[in-house]
């Protein structure tokens, strides 16, 4: 996400590392290449010639704080005109109806049906609501169908009826099944439809009128770059939505929609899609997503996903067996598997400062810790209890079994030592030979 734009600006705010003072000339080199940057990213002319103009502006009337270089203060006003551009603020969604109502609207392929899932699914785990999905894409193929799976894998209900081919009546239809059942969020899944199709853009008009929702919301694919944000506003000029859904962000885009959209029509971006799991969902956080434009990482988000899967019982246990050096690999796979649900391992190392970087060019897998499990799974469960019993004929055997190398099987065995003690010395306050031990490490 952004790795091309992160470059070219990084490269562009390269211009004034190791200048002593900002003048007139490093500074209009420096925006004319932010300028160009931006371009590229597929923002449009007009929004990424008005922000140039704005750091330039400002970095001409400020002066050089003695323990900041140009560099660094030209890297923070960008940074803050981006999170303005941006949006400024993170947007919450609307949930004060009962039961709140949430119209889904937006291009054929955006990615309305999966997105109304993934919505679901984080109402229901994260705000503790009961959703209802329904379903009034009469005119795709098998898109009922697709909503109802989405909603099994989620258990969460989806209202149909294939015999009614009137979106508006169905529309209706499925807040009365809420209002009877006890659903207190209602996310209504509509057919993609073009601007210039002036017939489909009343019926969803006319679905908004007799649902009245609390959140209008238009999903767009912000991999059509700037053609998305056109397409924004020929919706917004009939429906006047409330947010933007920007999906596919994990895709390779160039990210000019999620800059350029809020600026053009003054609507919010409230969620982002970051991948194709159920729950690779992100609230739109303007100034993290700033950061990690930047390349500074997003250490906040990073936090709060760990926290969401930190299990405070698990926590005790596994301080009590390391204090009394027994932390074994059967602990060990439950971290991992802490660590996977927290999404992506790709989009988790680009949370990191200077990761992103680092590993550039570099294939982050998935399954980055199919081998290391592969490893474990074929110790014994004595020898994962006590991984010390693990001699040469022990390893030659589970090298074998995991289909891996001894090799592999050396190098997880001293991973897992260092971690042991470095757990250990940070129960016992070593920091400084924990300090020593990180270096060491690789």
């Amino acid at each position: 996400m952004f790795d091309n734009l992160s470059d070219k600006l990084d490269k562009a705010l390269h211009v004034l590392k190791g200048h002593g003072q900002i003048t007139e000339i490093n500074v209009a080199e420096t925006t004319k290449e932010v300028r160009r940057a931006l371009l590229d990213a597929d923002v449009n002319f007009k929004i990424a010639k008005e922000f140039t103009n704005r750091v330039k502006e400002k970095a001409l009337g400020q002066n050089v704080l003695t323990s900041l270089q140009p560099g660094q203060l030209m890297v923070k006003i960008v940074k803050d005109e981006l999170t303005q551009l941006m949006g400024g603020d993170a947007e919450g969604i609307d949930l004060s109806g009962n039961p709140s109502v949430i119209l889904m609207s937006g291009l054929q392929g955006s990615g309305k049906t999966t997105f109304s899932g993934k919505l679901a699914n984080y109402l229901k785990q994260k705000k503790s609501k009961n959703p209802l999905l329904v379903a009034c894409d009469v005119y795709r193929p098998a898109a009922i169908d697709q909503l109802h799976i989405v909603g099994e894998q989620l258990g969460v209900e989806v209202f149909s009826d294939k015999e009614n081919s009137d979106p508006v009546s169905l529309a209706k239809a499925g807040l009365a099944h809420a209002k009877s059942n006890g659903f207190n969020v209602v996310i209504i899944d509509t057919a993609g439809r073009l601007a210039v199709d002036e017939q489909m853009m009343t019926e969803i008009a006319n679905i908004r009128d007799a649902v009245n929702p609390q959140e209008t919301l238009f999903v767009v694919d912000s991999m059509t770059g700037q053609d998305a944000v056109n397409t924004a506003k020929a919706f917004n000029d009939v429906l006047n939505f409330d947010g933007v859904i920007l999906t596919k962000l994990d895709g390779d885009t160039r990210g000019g929609a999620a800059i350029s959209i809020k600026s053009v029509v003054d609507k919010p971006i409230k969620f982002i899609g970051t991948g194709e799991k159920m729950d690779a969902i992100d609230v739109f956080h303007p100034a993290r997503m700033a950061d990690r434009i930047l390349g500074m990482g997003d250490v906040i988000s990073l936090v709060e996903r760990a926290q969401e899967q930190f299990d405070e019982d698990e926590a005790r246990k596994i301080q009590k067996k390391i204090a009394k050096n027994k932390f074994g690999f059967d602990d060990f796979l439950k971290q991992i598997q802490q660590i996977k649900k927290m999404g992506s391992m790709k989009d988790l190392m680009g949370m990191i400062p200077g990761a992103g970087k680092a590993l550039k060019g570099m294939d982050i897998d998935d399954d980055a810790f199919k081998h290391v499990e592969a490893i474990i799974h074929s110790m014994t469960p004595d020898e994962r209890s006590n991984p010390s019993k693990l001699d040469a004929g022990r390893k030659k055997r589970i090298a074998k079994g995991s289909g891996r190398n001894i090799q592999e099987v050396n190098q997880l065995l001293k991973q897992f030592d260092q971690m042991s003690k470095m757990m250990k010395m940070m129960q016992g306050g070593g920091g400084k030979k924990m300090m020593q031990m990180m270096q060491n490490m690789k």
